[in-house]
């Protein structure tokens, strides 16, 4: 058996006056695919820089064979003092290794990018593909990569997991992106609690390893706890009578009694919950035939979709498809250049920007989330202590007078979370959330987004993540072509198969020949629309439903306002249950409306009036 390429034996790191992680062991084997999790904050990133070699450790050690060599892709890249792609790509080259510079182009190429492009002007999917290639060029014995997913679109995020399984040496990987780490990963290394944990399994097995080290965890917990509680009626019953036969009874149950207060107990999880608020029309979004280029480049040709309330649309695509461009004009802050897009009514939006623009870096987290001052922030309609709702994100009391500039990307995430579903929403529409999350934050906002009444607009490259929130998705095929599929990112790969496969066969029944060498007609020319006129009493209905509709919503928002009067039920609980009552019925009265104006609008389609 070779030796291993790196041992870590021993690690301890203090940060703050506390211990990060301490007495953390491991060996990296010639061919390990091993996968670092753990929760935001406890030290991965860190860890990750100790084995690279970028900082050191406060004690242990940390051997390397002779001649292993190491790469290192930083969660965060740089590329100031750089000209070229090229020349920061070539900058990973020790002189001994110039042999190596010819696989610049081979590797730019492979992900796309221009060698003489200037890399501070990249775009962040463009520059983490640069890191990338900068990694791979000196084909090294060690790979370590802190977060390769981020940013990267769907194609690239599958080259580097054929890259990962080609690889000759070993891979340390930190990542949130589960289908990613299931395609790649042999082996786990999970930081919990400053304690590191090992098993030779595939990321797929995570969660069932883990709560079973809980399981026994609390199993020794209960065992300790028992055994304390029979040695302290002993020391209260039996200390006077044995005081100076018993000195090392008592000497072991303060020693037990440190060995559980020193037990750090499993830590807490986020407090994830979004306020659908009022409702919103039946119809969220309704886009008809539309286009959109910019220049020479077409975005979107002939495209349409309805989105109805509690929708969860996923929007998949390359970078640089029109995704952003898309929901862009779904939301109506962008125009397209021909087609129809209808708003509906009473819509509450709230935007999750992956650039986090909503937050500023001077602030404090305090002042971020009680933007008109004061200690409370309004959480869905309810008032609540800035401290106590920012340790709901699994933020301490120290930080809330921080900077957020100081914070972590997994961090401000967190953050823009908490300001962001602060709010009552009936339309979210986010743009790349998962980045820099732990997966534990992952499970919660899955949860959250599954229970959440209102309508969801996603945009992101986590196969995992769509397959577990969306109920359908709008594909960015390219060449201005979109298609919207049911289901997740799975649900489409499926359905894409099961269509290409008559193609297939009527290309090749298309190609056959018969007698007198003619060609087979393997399809028929498309039937025109058909056209026709609704009846004059379903014309009519279809003419007056939208203002019956309005009225509807107007009567609930009426309503609703009254009833957040938290004392009209204690002033006259007669008026405040029929009110209630009278709720209930308008929302049937408009659910009923809204279906019928559907059907009415669908039989419009059918008649070639739309």
């Amino acid at each position: 058996m070779a030796p291993p390429l790196i041992n870590i034996n021993d690690i301890r790191l203090t940060f703050g006056g506390n211990d990060l992680f301490s007495d953390v062991s491991f060996a990296i084997g010639d061919r390990d695919r091993l996968c670092l999790v753990g929760r935001n904050g406890g030290g991965k990133s860190t860890l990750l820089k100790i084995i690279a070699g970028e900082i050191e450790a406060d004690g242990g050690e940390r051997f390397v064979q002779p001649g292993c060599k190491i790469a290192y892709l930083n969660q965060e890249p740089k590329f100031d003092g750089f000209a070229t792609v090229e020349e920061y790509v070539l900058s990973a080259l020790d002189e001994h290794e110039i042999d190596y510079a010819y696989r610049v182009y081979m590797l730019l190429d492979s992900v796309n990018i221009d060698p003489q492009a200037d890399p501070t002007k990249l775009s962040g999917g463009e520059g983490r593909r640069a890191a990338i290639a900068r990694a791979l060029i000196a084909d090294p014995q060690v790979l370590l990569l802190d977060e390769p997913t981020n940013h990267l679109d769907l194609p690239t995020i599958e080259w580097l997991e054929g890259e990962i399984k080609n690889f000759r040496g070993a891979v340390v990987v930190i990542s949130h992106d589960r289908a990613f780490l299931n395609a790649i990963s042999t082996g786990i290394l999970w930081i919990d609690r400053g304690v590191m944990h090992r098993t030779d399994q595939n990321f797929s097995k995570f969660e069932e390893w883990s709560e079973e080290i809980f399981r026994k965890e609390a199993e020794e917990r209960a065992k300790l706890d028992k055994l304390i509680a029979q040695e302290t009626v002993w020391s209260v019953q039996g200390i006077s009578a044995r005081r100076k036969r018993n000195q090392g009874r008592l000497r072991r149950l303060w020693d037990m009694r440190e060995t559980r207060s020193q037990q750090i107990e499993r830590i807490g999880n986020v407090s994830l919950a979004a306020d659908a608020g009022s409702t919103s029309g039946k119809v969220v979004i309704e886009a008809t035939d539309i286009t959109k280029s910019f220049g020479d480049r077409t975005i979107l040709t002939g495209f349409s979709t309805r989105i109805l309330r509690g929708d969860k649309v996923g929007i998949i695509g390359p970078n640089g498809a029109g995704k952003t461009t898309l929901l862009k004009m779904l939301t109506g802050q962008l125009e397209p250049d021909s087609g129809t897009i209808k708003i509906g009514t009473n819509l509450n939006a709230s935007y999750f920007d992956q650039k986090r623009a909503a937050l500023d870096d001077n602030m404090t987290l305090w002042d971020t989330l009680c933007d008109i001052g004061g200690d409370q922030v309004m959480v869905r309609g309810n008032p609540r202590h800035v401290v106590s709702y920012l340790r709901d994100f699994l933020f301490d009391e120290k930080q809330a007078r921080s900077p957020v500039g100081a914070l972590s990307g997994g961090d401000r995430n967190r953050l823009l979370l908490a300001k962001q579903l602060a709010k009552p929403t009936n339309l979210l529409i986010m743009d790349e959330p998962t980045n820099d999350l732990d997966m534990d934050t992952l499970d919660l906002l899955q949860e959250m987004l599954a229970d959440y009444e209102g309508t969801l607009l996603l945009v992101s490259h986590d196969r995992d993540f769509l397959d577990r929130v969306v109920t359908s998705s709008i594909v960015m095929e390219g060449n201005g072509i979109a298609t919207e599929y049911p289901g997740g990112y799975s649900d489409y790969i499926a359905q894409r198969k099961l269509s290409a496969a008559p193609a297939v066969a009527e290309e090749k029944l298309g190609s056959t020949s018969g007698k007198g060498g003619k060609k087979s007609v393997s399809s028929q020319a498309a039937k025109p629309k058909p056209t026709g006129k609704m009846s004059y009493k379903d014309q009519r209905e279809y003419d007056n439903l939208p203002g019956q509709i309005a009225k509807l919503e107007a009567e609930i928002a009426e309503i609703e306002a009254a009833l957040s009067d938290g004392s009209l039920f204690t002033k006259d609980p007669d008026a405040f249950q029929k009110k209630v009552d009278r709720m209930a019925a308008a929302r049937a009265e408009l659910e009923a409306g809204e279906e019928r104006w559907l059907e009415l609008e669908m039989l419009r389609e059918e008649l070639g009036l739309s």
